[in-house]
């Protein structure tokens, strides 16, 4: 009897220490706040050159920055796809790194410090993926919007001391001719020079070292990327494409923003579009080729990683559908 009574309070011990544990536990779990993301990279296979998606950051559009959609409309749109309105529609920011085992190409660089600290991770994630900034060997820019373009630098220091910047001709004259400002509606103007002073810094580094290639409109290629008009968002902004034996993988830049009201209403322009006609009508041209051709899509603004595959039932509205995680 004497050792089924010290038995028992020695598991009594036991548990009442156990339970401590657990409830310490429990308090040091309790916050529901949401944490910091894992590293934003994801490694996709395209034959034998391997393509990292590089997450810069989540933004938020106002509805009223998509134009020419109903807001009821808009809002069933939303509703269908369960997105997030809270903030506004979501968007990511993505770069592509690509390995050709030889090269490293980086497609676009994200806003780094351009439009707050929401944004500006493509930097810190490149080299979390494995690789470090002094191994890219180019950066292609599908055009030079300040999402795209300010993160090849910091403070007037090249982010990646080695690569060379492939710009379109049409695109670099655009924004770096002082002319063009002159030929814009007063009320733009000056959001123009703003955007301007942004690029000139990010690009400065660059020029300095002379490390920008122009490419004219007549161009094709540079080694194994093809280059694919896609002008209207920007007068030259360009999509970037690679092949594989019988498969192509294409980054589409900017001819789409939503993967949700964009893809149901393809119609529709956004504000940041300099010629919103040329931009719709670049949308429903190149996704009615992606929907039919089945090419592999590296998108800059569709939900990260932004890789995937569009598709259509009936040739007017489409679908996103994002690759399936691999590891």
């Amino acid at each position: 009897m004497k050792y089924f009574t010290s038995s028992l309070v020695m598991s009594l011990l036991a548990l009442g220490s156990m339970t401590g544990i657990s409830q310490t536990h429990a308090q040091t779990v309790s916050s529901t706040q949401q944490q910091k993301q894992v590293p934003g990279y994801y490694q996709h296979q395209f034959g034998n050159l391997q393509v990292t998606a590089l997450l810069d950051g989540t933004n938020y559009l106002n509805r009223s920055q998509f134009k020419s959609a109903a807001d009821q409309e808009v809002s069933e749109i939303l509703q269908k796809y369960y997105a997030d309105q809270a903030k506004g529609i979501q968007t990511s920011v993505n770069a592509f790194l690509v390995n050709t085992g030889s090269q490293l190409y980086l497609v676009d660089s994200g806003a780094a410090s351009c439009f707050g600290d929401h944004l500006g991770s493509i930097y810190n994630n490149l080299k979390a993926s494995g690789h470090q900034p002094e191994q890219v060997n180019g950066v292609f820019l599908t055009h030079l919007h300040p999402d795209h373009v300010c993160g090849i630098s910091n403070n007037g220091v090249a982010n990646y001391p080695n690569a060379a910047l492939h710009i379109a001709k049409t695109e670099y004259d655009f924004w770096l001719n002082p002319n063009t400002v002159k030929k814009l509606p007063k009320d733009k103007q000056a959001g123009f020079l703003g955007t301007v002073e942004k690029i000139k810094a990010a690009l400065a580094p660059y020029e300095k070292a002379k490390q920008i290639k122009v490419f004219s409109d007549k161009s094709l290629a540079f080694g194994g990327i093809e280059f694919k008009p896609s002008f209207g968002h920007t007068p030259g902004h360009y999509s970037f494409k690679l092949k594989h034996e019988q498969q192509e993988l294409v980054f589409i830049g900017d001819i789409v923003h939503s993967h949700t009201i964009q893809f149901d209403k393809p119609e529709t322009a956004i504000e940041f579009d300099i010629d919103p006609k040329a931009a719709v009508a670049t949308r429903l041209k190149h996704f009615a080729e992606y929907a039919k051709d089945g090419q592999t899509i590296a998108a800059a603004h569709l939900p990260f990683p932004g890789i995937g595959h569009i598709y259509s039932k009936d040739g007017k509205s489409y679908q996103w559908i994002p690759v399936h995680f691999t590891d």
